[in-house]
């Protein structure tokens, strides 16, 4: 980890607890959670693959994608200029600057800011909230990341189609009282599903996070993975959660 790189005073540097990386992170703006903890693990990323991040934030995913597998180069999109800059120099923090690369632009407008069909996989953990209603301020970072305000779940899926080249996989983690808004513009998009993972806090509990894939024209068919659970009991993880987490063999 390189100790050159500039640390503002209202920002924080977190273990990532993966080949020793970091990131820099703000916690007035938007700092990451466990659903692209739970989106990078469950990405199948090949060696050689070139992967796109929509929405990227902090560059959290490229940079645990780049942990985790042995994909080529991992692009990272963000509109927020504030979010991009940090997220670049968590890239030079990890000396990642050859395997990951960060680009500020509108989802909207992925098909003019990169050649078409040109990645293997893209990923994306968007905004969860489909409205903006009583939002204290609707332009704060926090709420551009929690609320479709800069874009829609269709402006995600879209881009996604647009980049992804015939077998491409998508990948995004949302929540499940959305799956057939999700379903449904998968097929519009092209992007036929093919595996949904349900999240639940607690065995007994209702599902909280659904992960899904997307083949690019690829055949009907999907599997329903057996559910993920996070908490054996409160406060402590299960131990896949844990190997998800940290690494497996770390307990």
């Amino acid at each position: 980890m390189r100790t050159d790189i500039k640390i503002n005073v209202f920002e924080r540097v977190d273990d990532l607890h993966r080949n020793g990386y970091h990131i820099i992170q703000d916690p007035t703006r938007f700092c990451f959670g466990v659903d692209a903890v739970l989106l990078s693990s469950f990405a199948r990323v090949k060696k050689g693959d070139r992967v796109l991040d929509l929405g990227t934030g902090t560059g959290i995913i490229p940079i645990l994608l780049a942990a985790k597998t042995q994909g080529a180069h991992f692009t990272g999109l963000e509109i927020q200029e504030e979010s991009a800059e940090m997220a670049e120099r968590s890239v030079a923090l990890n000396e990642l600057e050859d395997k990951v690369s960060i680009r500020q632009g509108d989802i909207k407008e992925v098909a003019s800011l990169f050649a078409g069909h040109s990645f293997h996989v893209v990923t994306a953990n968007p905004p969860y909230m489909n409205e903006g209603g009583g939002l204290v301020n609707p332009h704060s970072p926090k709420a551009i990341a929690r609320h479709e305000l800069l874009c829609s779940l269709g402006d995600v899926v879209w881009g996604a189609s647009q980049m992804l080249q015939k077998g491409g996989r998508f990948y995004m983690i949302h929540r499940p009282h959305r799956l057939t808004d999700i379903l449904t513009l998968l097929r519009r998009y092209r992007l036929e599903p093919k595996r949904l993972r349900f999240i639940h806090p607690f065995r007994e509990k209702a599902p909280t996070m659904v992960l899904v894939e997307g083949c690019k024209d690829g055949n009907p068919m999907i599997r329903v993975e057996p559910p993920l659970i996070i908490y054996s009991q409160p406060g402590q993880y299960t131990q896949e959660a844990y190997d998800i987490y940290y690494g497996e063999g770390q307990a």
